[in-house]
């Protein structure tokens, strides 16, 4: 049985700390009500986002807000803290809490799970700071969309071409999933939108790629990654392959292969890393910055610590040795189900088990009715391959309550056109009211 009380704490509201904590509330039922267990998770937002829908969601697709689950609401049973770890020292179980205001506490525990995730992995290219912005959160997504519809907006009223080409041309940094799918989606968003601007034409808009390496999308094969390469260039799309972004101070676009322009946008997706929290600890880190965990996803040699997804190193049973589980949430999703077990079986005395998944392949959405996909070795394209990303995410995004939702939304936009408004002043409330006190 487990010990008098025994406190839980989750570091992170991700895919593996909110996956976790409900896999630990349905298990721990007795317990959580005769309050022998304690389930703490801690997070800087509220909410847990499901990537995948994200580029849906800067497109109009979806409702922002039905890409975002509120933990509060489907982790009834867990205290949910708004604020960041800021570093564990699990030699005394104690992890340091930095609250949204005020100071930094400390907060004691038995049992914790580092579920920190990953940022972006970001260089020091000049200006990439002032003028980039990343896709990893809904805000970000809301942002990139109301930026693409405003510079279109702004297009429209003034006359001079070398302002008029740098607002809309929208440069997207890396050729992985997030990069593909967010700059896929809004240069249909965008195209769509051209239908209510008389004074601007498909041929205005400019969208370039820009990724470092000779392919993209590598998750599903060569020859799925170049048929998305010819896919966007057919849709006039300047794919720039084995090329670098040196600079872009002031929106001045400078690309390791010569070419130079300007532009008021640069998304950048190259990428992702651990999260720094993780080196605020006295657990142990492998040269990239992870957790080092074993197949049970206990971390190495240490007991009453756990960690999973992208900020973790977990062997890959199923590879050859050495192998190490890719950063996707098909694995983070997967292995909270496992470590919410796990940790259950030790607090009953029991011995845990190794997390064992062979990775059943990949789908990528290019837009509206197109798509790439390679599933148990099958390859799809164009509208088989949407509809099979679509049908995929909308079974893994979390609650029934929120599935519901994303269907619904679908629904509508069989029957009513995209809504392709900028609601950019949002982020700007009291710009109107401060400007009527002056």
């Amino acid at each position: 049985m487990a010990p008098e009380r025994t406190r839980i704490l989750i570091a992170g509201g991700g895919y593996v700390g909110m996956y976790t904590a409900l896999r630990l509330q349905k298990k721990l039922r007795r317990e959580l009500r005769e309050k022998t267990v304690e389930i703490v998770v801690v997070d800087p937002r509220s909410y847990m986002t499901y990537q995948p829908f994200l580029p849906e969601a800067a497109a109009g697709s979806l409702e922002p807000r039905h890409v975002v689950v509120p933990l509060r609401r489907v982790l009834k049973r867990c205290e949910v803290l708004t604020g960041r770890v800021e570093s564990v020292d699990h030699s005394r179980r104690v992890a340091r809490i930095a609250p949204k205001r005020g100071a930094p506490y400390d907060l004691s525990y038995e049992v914790i799970v580092i579920a920190s995730g990953s940022i972006a992995r970001t260089l020091p290219i000049p200006g990439l700071a002032e003028l980039g912005i990343g896709f990893k959160q809904v805000e970000e997504a809301i942002a990139l969309r109301n930026q693409v519809l405003d510079k279109m907006d702004i297009a429209t009223t003034i006359t001079d071409h070398a302002a008029r080409r740098s607002l809309l041309t929208f440069v997207f940094v890396g050729g992985g999933y997030a990069g593909i799918e967010a700059l896929a989606e809004l240069e249909d968003m965008a195209n769509y939108a051209t239908r209510y601007y008389p004074e601007l034409s498909k041929g205005d808009l400019r969208f370039v790629l820009v990724e470092a390496t000779d392919r993209i999308l590598p998750e599903v094969g060569e020859d799925l990654g170049k048929y998305t390469v010819e896919e966007l260039r057919k849709r006039r799309i300047d794919v720039r392959l084995n090329t670098r972004l040196e600079s872009c101070v002031g929106g001045h676009i400078v690309l390791s292969d010569g070419e130079e322009f300007d532009a008021e946008t640069l998304v950048w997706t190259a990428g992702v890393k651990a999260n720094p929290m993780n080196t605020h600890t006295d657990l142990p880190v492998d040269d990239k910055g992870r957790l080092s965990c074993k197949a049970d996803l206990r971390v190495e040699g240490i007991e009453g610590a756990w960690g999973a997804g992208d900020g973790s190193a977990v062997p890959d049973l199923t590879g050859p040795p050495g192998a190490l589980c890719s950063p996707s949430a098909q694995h983070a999703v997967r292995q909270a189900k496992v470590l919410g077990d796990n940790i259950v079986r030790v607090l009953h005395g029991r011995t845990p088990s190794a997390y064992i998944h062979k990775h059943v392949g990949s789908v990528a959405s290019l837009g509206l009715h197109k798509g790439v996909a390679q599933v148990y070795g099958i390859k799809l394209r164009g509208f088989p391959a949407w509809f099979m990303h679509r049908t995929y995410h909308v079974s893994r995004v979390p609650t029934l309550n929120r599935k519901i939702r994303v269907v619904l939304d679908w629904t509508l936009a069989l029957f009513f056109s995209r809504d392709v408004v900028s609601l950019g002043s949002l982020q700007r409330p009291r710009e109107e009211f401060s400007e009527a006190t002056r």
